[in-house]
């Protein structure tokens, strides 16, 4: 992943140095349990961690001009770590196949990864929780098919976005679940050549569970769920993005990323200003789900294992995780800083004349008596003027005026169909079913 969209944190699980450390640390807590067995000594072990006290520098240079002549990165590993610890490293990986180290440092890097992700997903949540609350009574339109519907407050878009991240989290905790998973069970899985209880031990130190049953390789349906649900949240995130950049559209301008001082919109049109976060946000977002598919396509390997998802991972596991973290936290910044017009959400919600109020009417006429087809005729006709007019002329004011309305609803009755407040009666019930009580 390109550095623009790449934060420190993150991009140094997937560094060599952090790789080969993590190798490191597999091999060296499997040849301390095969020693523990008696398969090795202890001090084969005891040689490997004395080393590794030391602090070495991981020379990735001298590992990769190993592996140009041995074309095994594995191998070059282990004969790079065997010239730094001497005639002891003949010990390491007794029993094991090199999938055993690549799969569980892979499981190691994701839920480190993973749990970086939750801490980003948290930090959102913080965020669009707050601006909920404070705007938990701005009124403004709600829209279907891009058209005005009723009346909502934004503080309700944004509990539908809270809650929508808050399953995205969940999903996430089972994802790092559902990766978190340790295979030391040598070739084709049998654990024909190393005990057992080797890679319980390795997955203990590892923060890991062991595999219940893998053939050369972790079974990949693991991945392919893991990285579904990473494209799950880059569509949830995508959703909230794409929302932002509609109501930023100059005809609407209800909210709108924040403007800092010196920023330029366009290098030709001095006064844009344009919802740039949240267009990149859109494309970040379609990079991460682009990991879906070929996740899905690993599963179906040959037999015990080929290596056809080898390179796939190699790509999609440091692209998505470095790509959704940038993302999540620039969302996390949009949302902190997203200036909010409530007056012009006023405004655009009255531009049409009182037409959000029309099924209150429908409504109210079938309780006096009128059929509903009737009542939506009598309502329809009189909302098409008001529709035609661009909202010069009122809805309440010619439905005062027909007299298939005025014999069923009193003028003080039509008075109170066109209310706010009616629309936001149940607020409260949604809050506290999104955010709990307070």
């Amino acid at each position: 992943m390109i550095p623009r969209y790449s934060r420190p944190e993150m991009v140094a699980i997937w560094s060599p140095e952090t790789k080969f450390s993590i190798w490191f640390e597999i091999e060296a807590h499997a040849t301390e349990a095969l020693a523990s067995l008696g398969v090795v000594p202890q001090s084969a072990a005891d040689a490997l961690w004395a080393w590794w006290a030391t602090k070495p520098a991981i020379d990735v240079a001298a590992i990769d001009a190993i592996e140009a002549v041995t074309k095994h990165d594995v191998i070059a590993f282990l004969t790079w770590v065997a010239e730094q610890v001497g005639e002891e490293a003949r010990f390491m990986h007794q029993g094991m196949t090199s999938s055993d180290v690549l799969d569980t440092c892979l499981a190691v890097q994701l839920t480190r990864a993973t749990d970086i992700l939750l801490a980003d997903m948290d930090a959102l949540l913080d965020a669009i929780r707050r601006r909920a609350m404070e705007h938990r009574h701005t009124p403004t339109i709600g829209r279907s098919h891009g058209i005005h519907a009723e009346p909502v407050t934004f503080g309700f878009k944004l509990a539908q976005a809270y809650a929508e991240f808050d399953r995205c989290r969940d999903r996430l905790r089972a994802a790092r679940a559902e990766i978190a998973t340790c295979a030391i069970s040598g070739a084709v899985g049998t654990f024909a050549n190393i005990d057992p209880r080797v890679e319980a031990h390795v997955a203990a130190r590892m923060g890991l569970t062991p595999e219940p049953i893998s053939t050369q390789v972790i079974p990949r349906d693991r991945h392919a769920m893991y990285f579904a649900a990473l494209g799950v949240i880059a569509s949830s995130v995508e959703r909230l993005a794409t929302e932002i950049r509609h109501l930023q559209r100059t005809e609407v301008l209800e909210a709108e990323e924040y403007f800092s001082p010196g920023q330029k919109g366009s290098s030709a049109m001095p006064h844009k200003r344009n919802p740039v976060l949240t267009e990149n946000l859109t494309g970040l977002a379609r990079l991460v789900r682009s990991a879906v598919t070929p996740a899905l396509e690993n599963v179906a390997l040959w037999h015990e294992r080929d290596i056809s998802h080898s390179s796939v991972e190699r790509g999609i596991g440091p692209d998505a995780t470095i790509t959704l973290d940038f993302a999540l936290a620039r969302l996390t910044g949009v949302i902190d800083k997203l200036l909010i017009y409530p007056e012009r959400m006023l405004k655009n919600m009255n531009r049409m004349g009182g037409l959000i109020h029309s099924q209150r009417v429908l409504l109210a006429l079938t309780q006096a008596g009128v059929s509903r087809e009737d009542s939506y005729s009598i309502v329809q006709r009189n909302a098409m003027k008001v529709w035609e007019s661009d909202g010069t002329l009122q809805l309440r004011d010619l439905l005062g005026a027909d007299p298939d309305v005025t014999t069923k609803l009193s003028p003080a009755e039509l008075d109170a169909l066109f209310t706010l407040d009616h629309h936001f009666a149940r607020l409260d019930v949604i809050f506290e079913r999104v955010f709990g009580k307070a």
